[in-house]
């Protein structure tokens, strides 16, 4: 699964906070396996160089899905590694919920499976 991060020029897109946007997004949807082609992330500080709210930065990730339109999810939070947190946990639902909807015996089934 390919996992890209794009960033306003307010945020840091260097490698370090590649490498956490692809350990996060990756824990967060290694259970679909390859249903999971591609996520694509936007991190953006919506105030720039402005004053600083509590939730001034905003990650959307968006998941290619074998078979499915794109899932979009965002979240918003102080920092950039809370948003990509807070993206990721609502990625694995909608991914879930989606891929559910198309095998939902299946799904539950393994949803049964990791509860063991």
């Amino acid at each position: 699964m390919q996992v890209l991060l794009n960033t306003d020029h307010h945020t840091d897109g260097g490698h370090e906070m590649a490498d956490h946007l692809s350990v996060v997004v990756k824990d967060a949807v290694a259970q679909f396996g390859e249903h999971v082609t591609k996520v694509v992330a936007y991190i953006a500080d919506e105030n720039g160089s402005a004053k600083a709210t509590p939730d001034d930065i905003q990650c959307t990730l968006e998941a290619r899905l074998v078979g499915h339109d794109p899932v979009v999810v965002k979240d918003r939070a102080g920092s950039a590694h809370q948003a990509i947190a807070g993206a990721a946990s609502k990625l694995k639902r909608a991914v879930a919920t989606v891929l559910a909807k198309q095998h939902p015996r299946q799904t539950q089934q393994r949803g049964a499976d990791a509860a063991d």
